[in-house]
């Protein structure tokens, strides 16, 4: 089992390359997959073709403000953390014939993600065991990565964007994951499919980063992500996927 954290500013592809990795995985029978969503505008599930709410599914955030809200706090003799933690099961998590789904949804209450934070990581832990992978979309801080939502990342993979502030960004978040005892083995950089050919060779040499490849631009993955359609069983020989598969070969993933 491989934990991948997918982390970059927004606009910059990152949730459609979550989403074109797990089609590659799915594609090529490297299953079951769970993909995480930690980003607020819980845009993966549109991506990867499912919509919680129609699915009879709810988010992380949901389910808390459900249980410690709405219903006032918590059962005598069963801690809160292992009421909720049975709710993601049972509510929060949609099961799929390759890849099952979790979202963590929005702020529940003014405040920070502390909560949710928590009770997906206890939920985690015995979880992902069973998957061959576990792909989490995750925003461009890593403030839940600080707070231990996995016990441990293999690889994290910063996707780039237009412009030279993407290596401020990138040295940032590789400070943070130092700087905050995040446990991981691999720390890795990808172009989005606007970053500049001629930036290539500049992320090429960041020490201690290794840089994977860029995504094709691709009409069919444009069209797909504007209408809302799913880009799970997109054409594998258009360029989008293509790359993708070239990206995947170059982390060793397969």
């Amino acid at each position: 089992m491989k934990t991948i954290v997918i982390m970059g500013r927004g606009g910059t592809g990152k949730t459609s390359f979550v989403s074109l990795i797990a089609d590659y995985f799915i594609r090529t029978h490297q299953t079951p997959l769970l993909l995480v969503d930690l980003d607020p505008d819980q845009s993966l599930g549109e991506m990867i073709g499912v919509d919680l709410a129609d699915e009879g599914k709810k988010s992380i955030a949901e389910l808390i403000e459900e249980t410690f809200i709405e219903k006032g706090g918590t059962t005598i003799g069963i801690p809160p953390s292992e009421r909720i933690e049975q709710r993601i099961w049972q509510d929060g998590m949609y099961e799929g014939e390759s890849f099952d789904f979790i979202a963590i949804g929005t702020k529940w209450v003014e405040g920070c993600y502390c909560m949710p934070d928590a009770a997906l990581r206890d939920a985690l832990s015995r979880l992902i065991k069973q998957y061959r992978y576990v792909i989490i979309d995750a925003p461009g801080g890593l403030e839940h990565l600080n707070r231990r939502v996995t016990a441990q990342v293999h690889d994290i993979i910063d996707v780039l964007g237009p412009s030279a502030k993407s290596f401020a960004h990138l040295a940032r978040a590789k400070k943070i994951a130092d700087e905050c005892g995040i446990q991981y083995d691999r720390f890795m950089s990808v172009g989005g499919f606007l970053f500049p050919e001629e930036l290539v060779e500049k992320a090429q040499s960041v020490p201690d980063i290794t840089y994977l490849g860029k995504i094709s631009f691709d009409e069919d993955v444009l069209k797909r992500t504007i209408t809302g359609q799913k880009l799970l069983g997109s054409p594998s020989e258009n360029p989008g996927p293509a790359s993708i598969e070239k990206i995947i070969k170059n982390a060793e993933y397969s």
